[in-house]
């Protein structure tokens, strides 16, 4: 199979490039126009360097609170060397790999632009163990979000010069002993490099980016799910008129009622008279609910989006201006921020789809109790509910923001950070729930819509039907329902429309 190009240059990268890197081994080459710039940047900062003795930050001086120690030029090399080492202090679970090929794409990305001094070989060097599905092993825990992502992009970054362990072929190995197998050669940091590698948000942006790839495909799952328990449950058609949502123009909302219009479109249950005048709110208020969560969605993947766009190590370099200026493009602020209320937003569609489930297995409209023949000596899909339910619980608690929060560091240099590191890893835990939680109510809905035969639902729904029928049977008499409940996980995470 041909291995199709990523092509890292100063274009705007989009959510479709992105997802298109995270699904295939897609390699990555930077464009010539980018090495230009690389290579014109640290020609600049090479002359600075040689022009006077100025004191620029992490270039020749200490980091953090030590940024007023101005260290020899024959150190420099050994500056940059000990930043890495010194900052590599993740502990935690390893981040998942796919979520790391991702920050070395990502931090090639922000490199590119030709504002961080680094030598074209060590951007070539995160090529090339991208390229190679060399991924080093980084840790969930040692990020502030906020000096960068300093502990996760030095464990990250130590390969380069030959430290840390990675990941490759399926076994685990020391950089030290894989690089001469590879005959790469350690390289050797100038000035600054060590700081344009660690300064960065690529641990925080690139699980949002996993996140929000994830949450995509959720949204539409949320809405087909919803479909077969509305249908199910025997719901009354009219919240979802067009005419409702026309005077409340949220464009998620709008966008959710015509999705659910069109797959229950045809449904002879959906058609028929009903004896109910309103159903509860998690069947009739799906559209304002599921359509909220998508326009947090389309908020948070504009500010992702423009932030892997963007350079954000410190200090930046303006060769054509002559700059060279410290700031804080590191901070993880708008990251954070976001990341949190995406997981406040998934948490929802798992809120009211574990009450969808909790309508469907309680007796009514026709439904056995329980979702099972003979109930009392079968319990049925009563536990499942009770499952579900937890998982949404840990989500309530998971939701607390973590960008409400700092702590002081670096004895007070650092004295606000964002957190995003932290609200980065659960909020993939919340999204995964979710899916868990989805996966429960499809379930529960497949079985409840059963109940109903020889009535048929929509083309749409019948379709999804046959495809769940095919890996999970119906539930006549009592089993072991984890053994479903992980089929239906996977049956959701797989599907496609």
């Amino acid at each position: 199979m041909t291995r199709t190009h990523l092509t890292i240059n100063t274009n705007w990268l989009s959510f479709e490039e992105v997802k298109q890197f995270i699904q295939t081994e897609q390699a990555v080459a930077i464009a010539a126009e980018s090495e230009q710039l690389i290579i014109k940047c640290r020609h600049f900062l090479d002359e600075k360097m040689e022009a006077n003795d100025a004191a620029y930050y992490g270039i020749n001086t200490g980091f953090g609170f030590l940024q007023n120690v101005q260290i020899d030029k024959d150190q420099i090399e050994q500056l940059q060397y000990n930043l890495l080492m010194s900052h590599a202090c993740g502990l935690g679970d390893e981040v998942p790999q796919p979520i790391v090929r991702l920050m070395l794409m990502l931090k090639i990305k922000s490199l590119s632009y030709g504002h961080s001094g680094v030598q074209l070989a060590t951007v070539n060097g995160l090529v090339n163990m991208c390229n190679e599905n060399m991924l080093p092993i980084v840790y969930t825990q040692g990020s502030l979000g906020a000096s960068g992502d300093l502990a996760p992009l030095s464990h990250l970054s130590l390969p380069l010069i030959g430290l840390g362990e990675v990941h490759y072929k399926g076994a685990t190995h020391k950089a030290a002993d894989l690089l001469p197998q590879l005959n790469w050669q350690p390289i050797k940091l100038q000035s600054k490099e060590g700081l344009a590698l660690i300064n960065g948000t690529q641990f925080m942006a690139a699980y949002g980016l996993y996140c929000l790839q994830q949450t995509e495909h959720l949204l539409k799952m949320a809405d087909a799910i919803a479909a077969i328990s509305f249908d199910a449950f025997d719901c009354v058609s009219e919240p979802l008129h067009e005419a409702i949502h026309k005077v409340r123009a949220h464009k998620g909302q709008i966008a959710t009622a015509a999705t659910l219009r069109s797959h229950l479109q045809g449904s002879p249950i959906a058609a028929q008279k009903k004896q109910q005048v309103q159903d509860p709110y998690s069947f009739r208020c799906i559209p304002q609910v599921h359509g909220a969560s998508k326009d947090v969605y389309e908020n948070v993947l504009k500010v992702f989006l423009t932030e892997i766009n963007s350079v954000t190590d410190n200090p930046n370099i303006f060769p054509d201006e002559d700059l060279i200026v410290s700031g804080g493009n590191f901070h993880g602020q708008p990251l954070a921020l976001h990341l949190d209320f995406l997981s406040i937003a998934m948490s929802e569609v798992g809120n009211i789809s574990e009450r969808r489930t909790y309508q469907l297995i309680s007796g009514q409209r026709g439904l056995p109790l329980f979702l099972v023949k003979e109930a009392g000596l079968n319990s049925g899909f009563m536990i499942p509910q009770y499952t579900a339910a937890g998982i949404v619980s840990e989500n309530k608690q998971l939701c607390t923001p973590s960008s409400v929060d700092s702590i002081s560091s670096s004895n007070n240099q650092e004295d606000h950070v964002s957190m995003g590191a932290n609200a980065a890893t659960k909020c993939l835990r919340v999204i995964r729930n979710v899916e868990r939680v989805l996966a429960i109510e499809l379930l529960t809905a497949v079985q409840a819509l059963d109940f109903r035969r020889p009535l048929q639902s929509s083309a749409f729904v019948e379709s999804m039907v046959t495809a769940f029928r095919k890996e999970i049977s119906f539930n006549d008499v009592d089993r072991v329902l984890h053994d479903d409940m992980v089929k239906a996980v996977a049956f959701v995470h797989n599907y496609t429309f």
